[in-house]
């Protein structure tokens, strides 16, 4: 279904972790890891934000979509950061990765095409922050939304602080982040966190659909409404660059390696003994 666009530019990179593809003038982005349920490193990183640059600057692409390649154990848009990886980060190569997924999101909210989050299966941490920074989302029934960052002592500060109060309110987005429970994609639709919900077999026909209907509209129209919407919440700069230095700091501290291990461990962890 995908290939890689002839842009030479793209093909020296040689995707691993991504398949692109540019057809009729929509680019699909699609994060290829499904063996974990499509978390990213920084080769994912690097790769989706090199995607989003080449489909910004092409004039004939009008919408881009980001989805999760199918396959692995269940269906997973993004269930956030690769642990494995982020286990072994100090605050200096915690910084630069960090630094990988906020470039990520800046060329995404920065194009000047609609960016659509394609939601099939887990929606989860960081992978949720993606779909913040998407300027709409298509969910499939059996899709699941969340947070985790404070159960593997982490924090969601690249989007989740910022962007979730602003979709469903600064208590829900609290209760989202605090308690670190999953929603439903229909839970998701009513809270003003995604825009649809369709029937699983409906989903792809449901994407084309949209694409299709922005393809009739100006892009000249779109890119300045976009930029027009987006606005206040680009004033919220300073608050991502704090939390990429705050969040940095976090890395290979007792807590989070705690957090991480527990993960891989498939235990709970013990966060109350720093409490003592």
């Amino acid at each position: 279904m995908f290939f890689k666009t002839p842009n030479t530019e793209v093909m020296a990179m040689d995707f691993e972790d991504v398949l692109y593809e540019k057809r009729d003038h929509v680019a699909r982005i699609q994060i290829n890891r499904s063996e974990v349920f499509n978390a990213f490193r920084t080769k994912t990183l690097e790769e989706l934000t090199l995607a989003v640059k080449d489909a910004s600057d092409d004039d004939s692409v009008g919408v881009i979509v980001i989805s999760g390649a199918p396959g692995g154990r269940k269906p997973s848009f993004c269930s956030g950061g690769d642990i494995n990886e982020m286990l072994e980060l100090t605050p200096n190569s915690g910084r630069r990765f960090v630094m990988k997924l906020y470039t990520l999101f800046q060329n995404i909210r920065n194009t000047p095409k609609p960016v659509v989050a394609a939601v099939d299966g887990f929606c989860l941490g960081g992978g949720n922050e993606i779909n913040l920074v998407c300027d709409m989302t298509l969910a499939t029934e059996r899709s699941l939304f969340g947070q985790v960052g404070p159960t593997v002592g982490s924090i969601p500060v690249l989007a989740g602080t910022q962007l979730l109060p602003r979709l469903v309110g600064d208590k829900k987005a609290k209760e989202i982040i605090f308690l670190c429970k999953r929603y439903s994609a229909r839970q998701a639709m009513d809270m003003g966190w995604i825009n649809e919900v369709v029937p699983d077999d409906e989903f792809e026909q449901s994407i084309d659909q949209w694409c299709k209907r922005m393809l009739e509209m100006s892009p000249q129209s779109l890119k300045i409404a976009k930029t027009s919407m987006n606005f206040e919440s680009d004033l919220l700069h300073p608050s991502f660059t704090h939390g990429i230095e705050a969040l940095s700091l976090t890395y290979g501290s007792d807590e989070l390696t705690e957090g991480m291990q527990a993960f891989l461990e498939k235990r709970k962890p013990d966060f109350n003994k720093f409490r003592k």
